[in-house]
């Protein structure tokens, strides 16, 4: 209990800092910027909460402060690989320039780096002249055109690398503990794995698919050790943890049309018939089409649901406990110091429970995905009792 106790007072200690460090600029080493500038960022919740839960081109890291006023962001940075005209570039966000223009621009080459906190960060490419300059309008503005094709390593799609070879490791050292542990009781890491896994099988893909569990169980073990995995990283606020994967919507899209995709590939003909033939309903609804139309829209908003359930309940954890650490700041910077400090006290103890809650809606989240998964492929592959 002491160890969880340190370990969440270290998480709200390091909170302020992954929020700030969310709003810099894409740099990798430091960028300097006027202490006017830093305190107007501060006054502005929107962009440090929102540039936390959102994507971006590089992994920030903190913020430092030093005695002349100066702020230096210090951010990990990430491959630039985009697809423009049939022609590849590949390089560094570093190579980036530190700081914004007067217009919000971040120019290297003919790619514009835009956005950041409330507005989505995305490269769009600009005009350049044959040596190399870029060509400005009259009104001096930058003149802009399409977008690339973007396949960049995003910060989300770093944290998905590092959180699945995490969990590749893990799994490895347990499945290796056994295979030395034959025939005894499981031991540390085994216990909390094999609780896990019987837990899938038992309690969720059991009962949802009877006797076709084991052919769905791998893929359903997968989803659910992903998803949690993912959702408790997101709330360890420091490298290599911290990114809001789940909280990002093209992440639970794709987990849900995967979902979709088997559950449809392995309905049956009473599934399918079931949907374009209802039966129990009124001849005259199945001839005038309005069961069929809704049992098919059915079909497609089944993976909806688990998409936006999934990604609006791990964002909004991340803002509420963001929103906490953030109003230290903006009373701090409204009434000065000590109203800061007297609110901060409350502040903490709300963030500290946000947190336990958060550490519960991150199995809960998990267990109603795999749930849900597991249920929507067993109704397609059932079979009446009577045959």
């Amino acid at each position: 209990m002491k160890k969880i106790a340190l370990f969440l007072t270290l998480a709200l200690l390091t909170l302020p800092f992954l929020g700030k460090a969310e709003e810099a600029d894409t740099v990798v080493a430091t960028a300097a910027v006027s202490e006017s500038q830093t305190e107007s960022e501060e006054e502005n919740p929107g962009d440090i909460i929102i540039g936390h839960v959102t994507d971006a081109h590089s992994w920030h890291m903190f913020d430092i402060k030093k005695k002349d006023g100066t702020v230096h962001a210090v951010a990990i940075p990430l491959p630039i690989i985009l697809i423009n005209d049939g022609h590849l570039d590949v390089f560094m966000s570093s190579k980036f320039p530190h700081e914004k223009d007067a217009e919000g621009n971040k120019i290297y080459k003919n790619y514009n780096l835009k956005g950041g906190g409330l507005e989505r960060e995305q490269i769009v490419c600009v005009e350049v002249d044959a040596a190399g300059n870029v060509v400005r309008d009259e009104a001096g503005k930058v003149i802009e055109g399409k977008a690339p094709i973007d396949l960049s390593i995003t910060k989300t799609a770093a944290a998905i690398i590092i959180a699945v070879v995490l969990l590749i490791v893990i799994l490895m050292v347990v499945k290796n503990q056994y295979k030395k542990r034959e025939g005894k009781e499981p031991k540390g890491m085994q216990t909390l794995i094999e609780l896990l896994i019987l837990h899938v099988r038992n309690d969720i893909a059991g009962p949802m698919l009877g006797a076709k569990t084991d052919k769905f169980l791998p893929y359903l073990l997968t989803l659910f050790f992903f998803i949690i995995f993912c959702n408790v990283l997101g709330l360890i606020p420091f490298f290599p943890a911290g990114a809001n994967i789940t909280g990002n919507i093209a992440v639970t899209a794709i987990l849900a049309f995967i979902t979709f995709f088997i559950t449809n590939l392995s309905g049956n003909r009473h599934y399918w018939k079931d949907i374009f033939n209802t039966p129990g309903v009124p001849a005259w609804l199945k001839i005038f089409p309005l069961m069929p139309v809704v049992e098919l829209v059915g079909v497609f908003t089944k993976p909806i649901v688990l998409m936006i359930r999934l990604f609006a309940n791990m964002t909004a954890g991340h803002i509420v406990i963001l929103g906490f650490v953030v109003i230290i700041f903006i009373l701090s910077n409204l009434f000065g110091t000590m109203v800061g400090g007297a609110v901060s006290v409350m502040s903490v103890l709300f963030s500290v429970f946000i947190s336990l809650l958060e550490c519960l809606v991150a199995y809960i989240q998990a267990y109603v995905f795999t749930m849900l998964s597991a249920l929507y492929i067993g109704m397609a592959v059932e079979t009446p009792e009577h045959e």
